[in-house]
This record gives structure tokens, sequence and C-alpha cells, in this order.
């Protein structure tokens, strides 16, 4: 082949995900998934995007009673909620228009079809994207989190299950900073609902944290197949990038294994073994397609783009997570914020986003994530204000003594 001439791709295998993972596919389906689920009202939210979606498929094959599907953006919403009707004839199926940061929206929803259990995986995820735009992360990630969370709460749903992400850990992206936050937050609301145990009206409030999902709408396979398809580059950020990778049906039942098993207030993990290098995972999928990596394909890299990391922090030891009665789920071991410490952390952002200053956003982020530790200074922004008190994380048991 001559140098600048596109190769011609053969026509596109089939293949298991599991050859891109470098292991076997995990099975997550339990009796408990059926139990769970079945007869139940089961609301989505993001039910259009590829979690989402793929939960809708999953949560089918158990007979809930009804599936509540609300999402924002119109096409995608059409496309599952006729997907689902050609495959589940007869079923009672509720596709809804509306924006998660739209209460009023939400509690319509909510009244009109009375969840019993809530999927929350509207988010913004990409992390550049979110980097460029701060205060819409919060806006989306931190309080359209709150307001399906409260909804949720004020309507006794059974169980409340937030899709987070292992970027949440140490996190070094906007986008990582505000679903840790919306963990902290759920995890707060969950302690709050315990105390309406006896009444019998608690919501199970629990979060997943997902490694990146395989075939998910902008993730790196499609991406890299796109590029294959055009002759190359496929483009890499460092030849030592790795991340933790997942399949769409593990995610999709990790997160509805969550809601069968959790107690309440659990961080929940899936052990997804050894991160895999992207270089790595790029050559396969360009031998997939029957080229030769570097001969047929480039591979260029970039450089790290604002927020990454070279790898994500997803270690499943004894000392950062404990095990569940599945073999495969782990439950992290996290100190919580407590209920005003949020509470403080809900106003500064909330002042900080409506601000539209990406620097303030950020900065406020800092103050109610700890751990965060933002890596680019935002450039183009005025000065932040002075700089208010950090929020202190605290431990159960410390809670409990100061109480």
């Amino acid at each position: 082949m001559r140098r600048g001439q596109a190769p011609t791709v053969p026509a596109r295998k089939s293949f298991d995900a599991s050859e891109l993972l470098g292991r076997e596919a995990i099975n997550l389906d339990t009796p408990e998934l059926q139990r769970f689920l079945a007869g139940k009202r089961v609301l989505v939210t993001g039910a259009g995007g590829s979690i989402g979606s793929e939960i809708c498929r999953q949560a089918m094959r158990f007979c809930p009673q009804r599936l509540i599907m609300l999402e924002r953006a119109e096409n995608n919403l059409f496309e599952i909620d006729r997907e689902l009707r050609d495959t589940w004839v007869g079923s009672d199926l509720r596709p809804c228009i509306g924006d998660v940061c739209d209460p009023k929206r939400v509690r319509q929803v909510f009244d009109a079809e009375r969840p019993q259990v809530v999927f929350h995986c509207a988010a913004h995820k990409h992390v550049p994207m979110m980097e460029a735009h701060p205060c819409e992360a919060i806006k989306n990630n931190v309080f359209g989190t709150k307001v399906v969370a409260d909804v949720s709460a004020s309507s006794h749903v059974s169980a409340f299950v937030l899709v987070s992400t292992d970027k949440a850990v140490n996190p070094t992206s906007v986008m990582g900073a505000t679903k840790r936050f919306a963990e902290l937050y759920v995890q707060s609301l969950n302690r709050d609902s315990e105390a309406t145990t006896k009444i019998g009206s608690a919501t199970r409030f629990l979060a997943v944290r997902f490694g990146n999902v395989l075939g998910s709408s902008g993730s790196v396979v499609p991406i890299f197949q796109r590029q294959i398809e055009a002759g190359g580059p496929l483009t890499i950020t460092h030849p030592d990038m790795k991340r933790y990778f997942m399949t769409i049906p593990e995610a999709s039942q990790l997160v509805m294994q969550a809601g069968a098993i959790g107690q309440g207030g659990e961080i929940f993990v899936l052990d997804m073994g050894s991160p895999v290098r992207i270089v790595e995972l790029a050559e396969a999928l360009i031998r997939r397609n029957g080229l030769r990596p570097g001969d047929d394909i480039e591979i260029r890299f970039t450089g790290i783009r604002p927020g990454e990391k070279l790898y994500e922090e997803l270690a499943n030891d004894d000392e950062q997570t404990r095990p569940t009665g599945h073999p495969k789920i782990r439950v992290w071991q996290l100190p919580r914020a407590d209920v005003h410490h949020v509470s403080n952390g809900l106003e500064l952002l909330s002042a900080a986003a409506t601000t539209g200053n990406a620097r303030e956003a950020v900065t406020a982020l800092a103050r109610c994530v700890p751990e965060y530790r933002p890596r680019i200074a935002i450039a183009n922004d005025p000065p932040a204000k002075a700089d208010p008190p950090k929020l202190r994380l605290v431990s159960p048991s410390a809670e409990s003594e100061a109480a």
C-alpha cells in the first residue's frame, strides 16, 4: 500500500467484548433481580443513553409492572421506546420527555407514574467537555441528581440507584468531582431516611461506580472504529494510558444488582480485573478489522487532555472495599459527609454554578470535595471570590461521637 493511501477495511467482524476486555465477561444475572424487579414500577432517567437504554432492555426481562423512561433527548427516547414496544408487545411502557434539572417536571412524572425503583443514569459524562463547562456539570450531575433523589425520597420510592464512575476516586476532573459530590449527597439522604424506617417510608439510596463502558456512546471503541474505517490514524492521548473496562450488559446488571442487594448508603463496584492499556486495545481492534497496527493504520499520540489521569484508581483490595454476597461485586469503605456539610456544599455549588464563571465553579468543587485536585487553571476568567472554608468529611464513627 502506498504511503498516504487509505487501507481497504474488510467487512467488520462481529466479536465479543470479552476479546477486548482481556477477561471473560461477568454474568450478574441472579435470582435477586427477579425478586427485586418483578411486578414493580421502574423508572430510568437518561433512558435514551447507552447505559440507561440497556438498563431498560435488561429490566424488561424481569417482568416489571411498568417501565417509565425519562429522557430529555427526544430522538433517543423515541428509539428505545420503539425498540422495546417491538420486543415486548403489550408491555406497559411510559416514555416521558423531561429534564432531571426541572423539579416540576420530575415531580409530575413521579406523581403520575408512582415509581417504586429508580435508576438514575442521566448525567454529563465526557471529561474534557466538562472541564470546559464546569457550571453545566454541576447543574446536571449534582443538582439533577438532587432533584431526582429528593423527589424519590418524598415519593417513598423503595430504592434509588445512582450511576457514578471510577473517576470519582481522588478526582482530577470536574466530571469526577461532581459525581463524587453526587455520591455524598445520595449517602446523606440515605442517612436522613434511616430515621423514617419505623414508619416504613425510608428509601434505600445506593451508588454504583463504573469503569469505562465498552461500546457506550462517545466511548473509545466506537471512536476507534470510525477512525479505522476512515483509514486512520487512531488517536491516543498517551502510550501508558490505562483504564478499567466493562461491557454495557455488565454495567446495567451491576446497577440492578446494587438495587437488589444493597441495604442503603453503599457504593458498589465491579471486580473488573486488571486495567487495560489503551494502546493494546487499539491494536487489538485494528487486528480484528483484518489490518496491521502501524503498517495499515497509524497510531498517533496526542497528549493527555484536561482532567485526565494516566491510571484510574479502582483497586479492589481489602483496605478499600469489602465483599458482598456476589463474588464479583464489592462495596467501597468510604467516609461520608454528614447532612450539614453536604447542605453547605450545595449552597457553595449553587452560587458558583449560577455565575457561569468556570474558575468559581472549580474552586467551589475543590471546597466541597477535598480530595479533588484540579490540574489545569481555568483561563480567561476573572479571579474567583475569597475562598470559603473547606467542608470537612467525617467518618460515621466520628459523627456519632460528635452527636
